[in-house]
């Protein structure tokens, strides 16, 4: 049987979004990994926009993009500069639910995971105040506001799995980049938090999860491969109208390419941290997929220090303390992953494409 990805090209995002629709009807989950500027977000829409075509349908898909955020607003008092809300678009479709069903609670719920600050929905006049220890009425940061507004989608997410009638017209959830202001701490706190919810919600709700950021992806791809779904590639050339959907499987194709790039950039940089000891076993279980291996270790094996490099590998891509804390390794620790990542670089070697050093530094 070929290893050899599918590629499927689209002159259009409306061929695209079909696509991806067509996947839904058989997989439960789509998973998409695109850089930043080849359309990420505009194909969210016309995945929506699509639910809105459809004879008979006003709509079916909640969606969590950019212009989510576009729903909620400042209001500074900027005669006292006292009074500071957060306004709600009360017209949305996504606030279906609030007035009637207080959602404080379990908006807390997915909150205290990721930051440390409180708040107050008042329903008549949809507004939000935050706090903090002794402070009201605060402006919380705009990292801060993102998470708030993504804690806010999850709680509706919950909701709607529950099987909540305000939100009984949602048959897809359509998830883009919801880590982009995160560390990478968060973003694999968020990445597994988010797969726990899509799975308990798969024989309800179908999903597809776009990113720009590998190792969110790479989570997302772990969290949910016993799963049925697909993943993707997306990819578009600065001079070209057509857009490349690359399938990739178990195997390691260019997000698995770039997440090697990135692990080489934190031994570059010496900000090594504890979680990349994950991700570099990850990746070597992906290449031992490909090549038909038993195990990981196969990846490694014949060269000097084998038996301790397999060891490190099992004992330190281990433990929870590297999903929710940002630990950098010791010295010691460092000096052992760059040698594991040089000898598997050196008996592997993988080409970095042109489209991940082309497009890295492109902003949507």
């Amino acid at each position: 049987m070929s290893n050899k990805p599918k590629i499927y090209k689209y002159k259009t995002m409306r061929g695209l979004s079909q696509r991806l629709r067509d996947d839904l009807n058989s997989k439960d989950f789509v998973l998409l990994y695109a850089y930043n500027g080849i359309g990420k977000t505009r194909l969210s829409m016309e995945f929506k926009d699509a639910g809105k075509r459809k004879k008979g349908v006003d709509r079916d898909t909640l969606y969590f993009n950019a212009y989510t955020e576009d729903l909620f607003h400042w209001d500074n008092d900027l005669s006292n500069d006292t009074e500071r809300v957060l306004q709600m678009n009360s017209d949305s479709n996504f606030f279906n639910a609030f007035k009637q069903l207080a959602l404080e609670e379990k908006i807390f719920s997915y909150l205290e995971r990721y930051a440390k600050f409180d708040f107050k929905i008042d329903y008549k006049k949809w507004t939000i105040t935050f706090s903090r220890d002794d402070a009201s009425h605060i402006n919380i940061s705009r990292g801060e506001e993102n998470v708030f507004i993504w804690c806010v989608f999850l709680a509706i997410c919950e909701l709607t799995i529950d099987g909540e009638q305000a939100y009984d017209w949602v048959k897809y959830f359509y998830i883009d980049d919801p880590v982009s202001s995160l560390d990478d701490n968060n973003a694999i706190a968020v990445a597994v938090d988010l797969a726990k919810l899509l799975k308990s919600g798969k024989d309800k709700v179908k999903t597809v999860v776009s990113s720009h950021h590998s190792l969110f992806f790479n989570v997302m791809c772990n969290e949910l491969k016993k799963t049925s779904h697909k993943q993707y590639f997306l990819h578009r050339s600065d001079d070209s109208t057509t857009y490349s959907l690359r399938t990739t499987g178990d195997t390691p194709f260019f997000h698995h390419v770039a997440i090697l790039s990135e692990l080489q950039q934190a031994t570059e940089s010496r900000k090594i941290y504890t979680h990349h000891f994950n991700t570099l076993r990850s990746i070597l279980e992906k290449t031992a997929t490909f090549f038909g291996f038993n195990d990981f270790s196969s990846c490694i094996h014949g060269i000097e220090d084998e038996a301790l490099f397999s060891r490190a590998l099992n004992l330190l891509s281990h433990g929870k303390y590297s999903i929710y804390e940002p630990i950098e390794m010791g010295d010691d620790n460092k000096g052992l992953f760059e040698k594991i990542l040089k000898e598997f670089l050196e008996r592997y070697q993988f080409d970095l494409p042109e489209i991940i050093t082309k497009n890295t530094q492109q902003v949507n």
